[in-house]
């Protein structure tokens, strides 16, 4: 036997070992356990010429494994020649859609619930039912005291300029009378700075009582008309050569303390121009007593300003009987200046956007028009800063269960296209009026062209309606926001709306009335939930005079006094 051995000699090769044999007896030729012969088994199946190579290409892949480093350069290849089979010259369309609440579809809502609308007879009693939230069920009553004690002698004389619109002003009013009573300054009557805007040349005595303001204060802050003439001497009787007080917006009452008064005690006689929102919000008890009794009971309408506006209280009054005499008042922002202002797109088309583009150029002269400035109409709408139209308006009330025969006071300015966007406001409500429409001209003729005396006849009207409607914000709703709270027990009775939640409401083309009407009673009642509210830090005495303007009553307790006597 020859020896194995692992290395092949010359001519020589390894021996193979033998065959194994089959393990299955299924495949093995031959006989079966049973003695008998299996049959053999069935020839291959013939494959033709394109397996054949199908089969040879697989092969080829599995046994030389180093072809798939290409795979992405026959992909590559492959996409090129199909590429090449495409024509590029129809570009596909992306339709894209607008962010719900983005784009202005009122009118095509109201003329889908209109019909609905003028079937819903189910609120008929809504105005007379509308207030219900309290205040842990007690109310807040007008609680500023005014001193009774003589002033001490004067540190000075302090002049104001108050800038801006009627209520600006009143804000610079009631804020200086706060320095001057904290500083023991004489306040003189507060100059009006006549602006580009409002166009108002109107003096203090216009539009408030003089007399009845000087004599409100006469025990907390001297007032009087003018500075004495021999203190105007050592200026050349020119008022320009009075120190003037650059002061920053909202700076506290120390700041005046520690850098107004010592230069009021050297110089007798300061000025502060401009002088409107000089003063924090925040501020000492003291301070916000003075601020209390200037806003809340100093500050009357002139004579002739009351005489017309109450005319119009009671004529609203009136025409509201079947409510028992209540009526609802709207502040409505849709000027040109203020739609120009928003940056807004509504549904006037070529003609709106060239009237929008001329009023912004005409007021604010580039500032929309820099460049780097992007303007956004659909963010706008959709964070709730667009004013709401007369059409929104009206369907806002509708959905809220004012019926079609409330009684309604319009405060605005000149609406724009007022011809086209307040026709169907007027089918909503037919009772609608303004001060134009409740009195005559001859009545209006010293206030024509006075804007801020007109203003205050729409405040007047506003301030005694059973519900306020703010649709824009600014200086004037907030101040009736807190003179009605000062009025109504603490409760502002102001529907105040959720401009984001309207956006997309109103941009709904399948909401249903009833739907609708949902969420409009909802939102009603938040606004009256959030009606009674106290003033947190830095916010406006002026919309929030509980507590410091007024006083928390038990009802209970009043119940029991009241039985009791």
């Amino acid at each position: 036997m020859l020896p194995y051995n692992r290395l092949p000699a010359s001519g020589y090769s390894t021996p193979s070992p033998p065959s194994s044999p089959l393990r299955s007896p299924r495949l093995r030729p031959g006989r079966s356990k049973t003695g008998r012969f299996s049959p053999a088994p069935p020839p291959p199946p013939v494959r033709t010429v394109s397996q054949r190579l199908a089969w040879l290409f697989l092969s080829v892949i599995l046994r030389r494994q180093g072809v798939f480093l290409f795979a992405p350069l026959i992909y590559i290849s492959c996409m090129l020649v199909y590429m090449g089979t495409v024509s590029f010259d129809i570009v596909p369309i992306i339709k894209h859609r607008p962010a719900p609440g983005s784009v202005y579809r009122s009118p095509e809502l109201y003329s889908k619930l209109r019909d609905e609308m003028d079937a819903d007879d189910s609120s008929a009693d809504t105005i007379l039912t509308l207030w219900k939230s309290t205040y842990e069920g007690g109310e807040w009553k007008p609680c500023v005291n005014r001193s009774s004690e003589g002033l001490p002698e004067s540190n000075g004389y302090i002049y104001v300029e108050a800038n801006g619109g009627l209520n600006q002003q009143r804000t610079s009013i009631c804020n200086a009378v706060a320095v001057a009573g904290y500083l023991n300054a004489t306040l003189v009557i507060p100059n009006f700075r006549y602006h580009s805007i409002w166009k108002d040349p109107s003096k203090f005595s216009d539009i408030y009582d003089r007399e009845y303001f000087v004599n409100t204060l006469r025990n907390d802050v001297r007032v009087v008309e003018e500075i004495p003439k021999y203190l105007m001497e050592r200026f050349g009787s020119n008022m320009t050569n009075v120190y003037n007080f650059r002061i920053m917006a909202w700076s506290s009452i120390q700041y005046y303390t520690d850098v107004v008064l010592p230069k009021l005690l050297e110089e007798k006689v300061i000025r502060i121009s401009p002088f409107a929102n000089r003063l924090s919000f925040d501020a000492p008890p003291v301070v916000q007593r003075l601020r209390c009794l200037a806003n809340y009971e100093a500050l009357r309408f002139s004579s002739p300003i009351l005489t017309v506006g109450e005319s119009l209280v009671a004529r609203m009054r009136k025409r509201g009987a079947l409510n028992g005499g209540k009526y609802v008042s709207i502040h409505l922002r849709f000027e040109e200046d203020m739609v120009a202002f928003s940056c807004c797109v509504f549904d006037g088309g070529k003609q709106e956007r060239e009237d929008m583009a001329a009023a912004r150029e005409r007021g604010w002269k580039g500032k929309f028009t820099r460049p780097g400035r992007v303007i956004r109409p659909g963010a706008i709408r959709i964070n709730g800063k667009c004013p709401l139209t007369p059409l929104e308006v009206g369907l806002m009330l509708r959905g809220m269960g004012f019926t079609k025969n409330t009684p309604i006071y319009l405060a605005s300015g000149k609406i724009y296209n007022a011809e086209k966007t307040m026709a169907p406001l007027l089918e909503m409500f037919p009772n609608l009026h303004t001060k134009e429409t409740l009195a005559s001209e001859e009545e209006l003729a010293l206030f024509k062209n006075y804007s801020s005396r007109m203003a205050a006849i729409d405040y007047t009207v506003c301030l005694h309606s059973e519900v306020f409607v703010t649709t824009q914000g600014g200086n004037f709703p907030h101040f009736l926001l807190g003179h009605r709270r000062y009025l109504y027990d603490g409760h502002s009775k102001t529907i105040k709306p959720d401009k984001r939640k309207l956006a997309l409401l109103f941009d709904s083309p399948n909401i249903g009335w009833k739907s609708f009407k949902h969420h409009l009673l909802n939102m009603r009642s938040h606004s009256d939930s959030k009606g009674v509210a106290l003033k947190r830090p830095n916010d406006s005495i002026y919309s929030f005079p509980c507590p410091d303007c007024m006083c928390h009553t038990n009802r209970t307790d009043d119940s029991r006094s009241s039985s009791a006597t």
